[in-house]
């Protein structure tokens, strides 16, 4: 990913059904349907593979994935979990490419079919995402783009400091570090601008996570990552909004706390 992106294992372990219900179907299957035959798929910040498991099984065709991630481990583990089938049960190979995606160029993707990512641009910065595009372009294949963060929250029930943790939130994400501007909030709409200039399609498609007591640690953990990411971006909001992170956290544990948690994919392709 980036140097200074991480997720844990645990974690992806933890959203990867979620991500999973949350996908557009309609972009995935005008994705796979682009791969009908069989070829190679690159899947960029691929953690421990949860995207080649997720569409695998809908493209009709043999497939090698190739696996981009800079964290080795997580690299090793994807590589080690089980593979799954192509739609009528063909062959899955995976090999993995360690390194930063703000390296990537036309020539690392010349001949595939697809490329994907999950829940990656809103994590990458701004130089990562014109790498990228620039990539996607001179080499000429398709993009499926799944899972970046609007910055929009609904939480019910509503309370009057939702607004202000929710623009603490995007503004953490989309912060300076040295020298490096995170996109966050705003790079599913970046891309999107990269890519039509360059004289492609884009389709796009609003995507929602939605929490609530049926996945508690699920819920738990997005909520502390979340307030965690407002209060370290705005400590003031302790005291402009006292006791809010203990309420949401206290209803969250008692089963009455639901969020919608927004997110836009993108399926970017040559006209």
């Amino acid at each position: 990913m980036t140097e200074t992106a991480h997720a844990s294992a645990d974690w992806l372990a933890l959203r990867e059904p979620e991500d999973a219900r949350a996908r557009s179907t309609d972009l995935a299957r005008a994705a796979a349907d682009l791969v009908r035959g069989g070829g190679v798929v690159h899947d960029l910040g691929s953690g421990t593979g949860s995207m080649m498991r997720w569409l695998a099984p809908q493209i009709d065709g043999e497939q090698t994935w190739i696996l981009h991630d800079a964290d080795e481990p997580l690299l090793r583990r994807a590589l080690h979990e089980p593979r799954p089938l192509g739609r009528r049960g063909q062959r899955v190979a995976a090999h993995g490419e360690l390194g930063l995606l703000s390296r990537l160029e036309a020539a690392d993707l010349r001949g595939a079919r697809l490329v994907t990512a999950s829940a990656l641009l809103d994590v990458l910065t701004v130089a990562d995402l014109r790498a990228i595009v620039d990539a996607l372009v001179g080499a000429g294949v398709p993009a499926f783009l799944s899972l970046s963060v609007t910055g929009r929250v609904e939480q019910e029930p509503p309370h009057a400091a939702d607004p202000q943790f929710e623009r603490a939130f995007a503004d953490h994400q989309r912060r300076d570090v040295a020298g490096r501007r995170f996109a966050g909030p705003d790079a599913a709409d970046l891309t999107r601008h990269l890519v039509t200039e360059a004289g492609w399609q884009v389709d796009s498609a609003s995507t929602f996570w939605r929490l609530d007591a049926r996945q508690p640690q699920l819920l738990s953990e997005w909520l502390d990552g979340w307030l965690g990411a407002a209060l370290e971006q705005e400590p003031a909001l302790a005291t402009t909004a006292p006791g809010y992170a203990d309420l949401r956290r206290g209803q969250a544990a008692r089963g009455e706390l639901s969020a919608v948690v927004h997110h836009v994919d993108l399926l970017a392709r040559p006209r």
